[in-house]
């Protein structure tokens, strides 16, 4: 067994020993809103958001980026859930910045083990095999991290399934304060009607 897989299984044994009453939280969140945000290990949204578990969803994602499958989900909280906000939170020094479509496509056709990033960016240090099944995925990176979180709020706002009543909120997370960074046009761009 592995030392990852031990810790995880021993830190949740404890945690189940006092879960008490939240096996009586409800279904839907409690405080009515959805977080879509990066799956960067840098960022806890319960702590910058003040989030007790069954307050929110919060959806994770590369980049934090509004795919077809975060758009699911946000479709999901708010027509099944109750959910009447959403926050599109990117952050300062995401991954998602430093690569492409075309780089990412070519470190997966020469090598599947893991690439390391440097100071001119992402190269393979892996051998062979790779697949060229990476040419069919749309990688989502981010070339302008304000344009991006504008892009995204905007994509949600203009998606058929979501109605114009929810207002949507992007902000950058610096992860060198902890502080929320509101991303100037994008509360005109996600604003209710």
């Amino acid at each position: 067994m592995s030392t990852v897989l031990n810790e995880v299984i021993a830190a949740n044994q404890e945690y189940s020993t006092s879960f008490g009453e939240k096996a009586n939280l409800a279904l839907p969140p409690a405080r009515r809103f959805a977080v879509l945000t990066c799956m960067d290990a840098r960022l806890d949204p319960a702590k910058f958001a003040g989030l007790r578990e069954g307050d929110a969803h919060v959806i994770r994602n590369a980049g934090g980026r509004a795919s077809d499958d975060a758009i699911r989900s946000l479709v999901i909280s708010y027509k099944l859930l109750g959910t009447r906000e959403f926050f599109v939170i990117h952050h300062t020094n995401c991954g998602m910045e430093f690569f492409t479509n075309e780089v990412m496509r070519g470190l997966l056709s020469n090598s599947l083990e893991t690439a390391e990033l440097g100071a001119s960016g992402f190269r393979d240090i892996g051998k062979g095999p790779g697949s060229r099944a990476g040419e069919f995925i749309e990688w989502l990176t981010i070339p302008d991290q304000k344009q991006a979180v504008i892009d995204d709020v905007l994509r949600i706002r203009t998606h058929p399934l979501v109605p114009k009543s929810i207002p949507i909120y992007g902000y950058i997370y610096d992860v060198k304060s902890g502080k929320l960074i509101e991303v100037e046009g994008a509360a005109k761009a996600g604003a209710a009607s």
